[in-house]
């Protein structure tokens, strides 16, 4: 479309408009169950059989039904009357029982990030985060709810582990890792980003550092690799263990930098010689003109952190002020990318 074309019917301000819409349509159709319904049934079937078994109404769920095929998300044969089946992607994606499922990362973002960012011009606004805006609680009453109730927990760990599956691979392809022998994978939740590593790089054994709470429930409810070994700790306030690698995924981006720093400089006491640091995240361009999900990334740290995405210079600031060199950067063309700095 032409610029004068966009000044008489500006199509692109349109689909930002309803952009939300969309992302609303895809959340409810995995909270009402209709990808898990379809992919149980290995069958089409009609709005009517569909609303039923979920216990909604018929013209609401064949409205949505409807929105879903046009998002491709579903499939239907209108002329033989044969009904709605999943379409390959949301069978893979959005069921629950797949093992590639991201049905846990679409329920925390609707009932979590979603209610943050109806506060999104206060964030702006003030520069803070808006948890407690959101929930009547602070962003740290907020976790510490999620650890009491153990199926919150659960559905947290999922839906951070559910990343690695679709790029977890990129990252720790990104550099050759075959080097490093232990493994020191700090905040590593579930240890989905290290069974990635062991996978490509066999002989290396992993520790997992997180919290009690985290690691406790992990060990309970989800596989876990007998390479894989966990730490229960604090990192910015336990010791760290010796390494000969240490992994950051979605650590650095949560924090202001004085407290990167002060991770970044604990690590590097605890860092062999030799050795180096893995940072895990989502860069901004130089000019931070883009990638378009990475300037969204950053301000949902606004929204539901201290942090904020950074530029690669900015990482690479981070780094050597903590005493790493030689520091590289890859993009990797998914939602995540790498900065590996050596001591």
């Amino acid at each position: 479309m032409s610029s004068s074309e966009e000044l008489e019917y500006p199509q692109i301000l349109l689909d930002y408009q309803q952009g939300f819409f969309i992302s609303k349509i895809m959340f409810t159709a995995c909270e009402l169950g209709v990808f898990d319904l379809l992919h149980e049934l290995e069958e089409p079937a009609s709005a009517a059989t569909i609303a039923t078994r979920l216990n909604t109404s018929i013209d609401g769920m064949e409205r949505l039904l409807n929105a879903c095929v046009g998002l491709k998300l579903l499939k239907v044969d209108f002329i033989n009357d044969e009904g709605y089946s999943n379409t390959d992607v949301s069978d893979v994606y959005l069921v629950k029982s797949s093992p590639r499922t991201l049905y846990h990362m679409m329920m925390y973002s609707t009932q979590t990030v979603y209610t943050c960012w109806q506060y999104f011009t206060q964030a702006v606004r003030e520069g803070k985060c808006q948890y407690e805006r959101a929930f009547g609680k602070s962003s740290q009453e907020i976790f510490e709810a999620v650890y009491r109730s153990e199926e919150k927990m659960v559905t947290f760990l999922h839906a951070m582990d559910s990343t690695w599956k679709i790029c977890g691979k990129d990252v720790i392809q990104a550099f050759d890792l075959s080097v490093f022998r232990t493994v020191c994978d700090i905040g590593g939740c579930t240890g989905g980003l290290a069974k990635q590593l062991i996978s490509t790089y066999n002989e290396s054994s992993v520790i997992i550092m997180d919290l009690p709470k985290v690691i406790q429930a992990a060990k309970k409810h989800l596989r876990t690799d007998e390479q894989i070994h966990f730490l229960e700790g604090d990192f910015f306030n336990d010791p760290i263990p010796e390494a000969d690698l240490y992994i950051m995924a979605r650590i650095i981006h949560d924090w202001t930098e004085e407290k990167c720093l002060k991770l970044l400089r604990k690590i590097y006491q605890s860092c062999k010689p030799g050795g180096a640091v893995l940072i895990v995240e989502s860069l901004l361009n130089e000019d931070k003109s883009g990638p378009i999900g990475s300037l969204v990334f950053s301000l949902s740290m606004l929204v539901q952190t201290e942090g904020k995405e950074r530029t690669p210079s900015e990482y690479t600031k981070l780094l050597t002020d903590s005493g790493f060199r030689d520091i590289e950067v890859k993009v990797t063309g998914k939602q995540y990318d790498a900065i590996l700095g050596r001591k």
